[in-house]
């Protein structure tokens, strides 16, 4: 299109008007410039009429999903981890099973595998306020950022945080003879803990903005840290701190994975 053809001027002496050369009548002053708008260029209708771009198949639409957008998966591997914890309770203090079968005492011997149920046995904590305080807190770390890992990981690396976190811990600690028992999971709390914070670490590190509240999760972890003050003989500070260890590393990986 010639450089003359990009405006016209209103044939209105009052108006002079600089107008598309398209319109029929002045915008300003409603005159008349013609009968009918002119034909568009052959050039800008094949632009009109170009093909567009297959849009990528959605799959089939779940229950609570709208298009484009995907549901948030329901935590199952938190909620069995918090449900364990409270079977274990509710069977112990209704008499149904002593506690004894679910601790992990030094020396292990034969009883090995009960380093994997550990984590989920806590002192009656209507029989002594530290335990309930120590049971209670753990549970929700592992509801909060058991759920917020799943959101971002999955139900196998919540699975993976906790157990290797507690019970890991747990073993090290009686193998090393720190601890005579070991109960709960404060270290695997620990470890969920650790692994979410991990990524928010890097980017302020970095000098970049992140969403999460490291300032509540560093409370949550002190008070984790201090339950075997709390719990001397419940609480290991081995395995905490061994879920501290664990959960930074696994954080790592997790956010290298993410990242590639």
């Amino acid at each position: 299109m010639a450089p003359a053809d990009l405006f016209v001027v209103c044939k209105n002496p009052d108006c002079g008007a600089e107008v598309s050369p398209y319109v029929t009548e002045c915008p300003y002053c409603g005159t008349r410039l013609r009968k009918r708008a002119p034909k568009l260029d052959k050039g800008l209708q094949r632009v009109s009429h170009t093909r567009r771009m297959p849009t990528p198949p959605l799959g089939r639409l779940r229950r609570g999903e709208i298009p484009g957008i995907r549901a948030d998966r329901a935590p199952y591997a938190t909620w069995l981890l918090v449900i364990a914890t409270c079977g274990v309770w509710v069977a112990t203090r209704a008499g149904y099973v002593s506690i004894y079968r679910f601790i992990a005492i030094y020396p292990l011997g034969s009883q090995w595998w009960h380093v994997f149920t550990t984590p989920f046995a806590y002192w009656d904590p209507f029989e002594s306020f530290g335990s309930g305080v120590y049971q209670f807190a753990t549970l929700f770390a592992v509801a909060v950022f058991g759920w917020l890992i799943e959101r971002r990981h999955g139900s196998m690396a919540v699975i993976a945080l906790f157990m290797i976190g507690a019970s890991g811990g747990a073993y090290i600690a009686l193998m090393a003879h720190l601890n005579d028992s070991a109960l709960g999971g404060n270290g695997g709390a620990l470890a969920l803990v650790c692994a979410w914070a991990v990524p928010d670490m890097l980017a302020r590190r970095a000098k970049q903005s992140y969403d999460g509240d490291l300032l509540g999760a560093g409370v949550i972890a002190i008070a984790l840290l201090a339950m075997p003050i709390v719990r001397p003989g419940e609480a290991s500070a081995v395995a905490g701190g061994f879920g501290v260890v664990w959960g930074y590393v696994a954080g790592l990986a997790l956010a290298r994975r993410d990242a590639t």
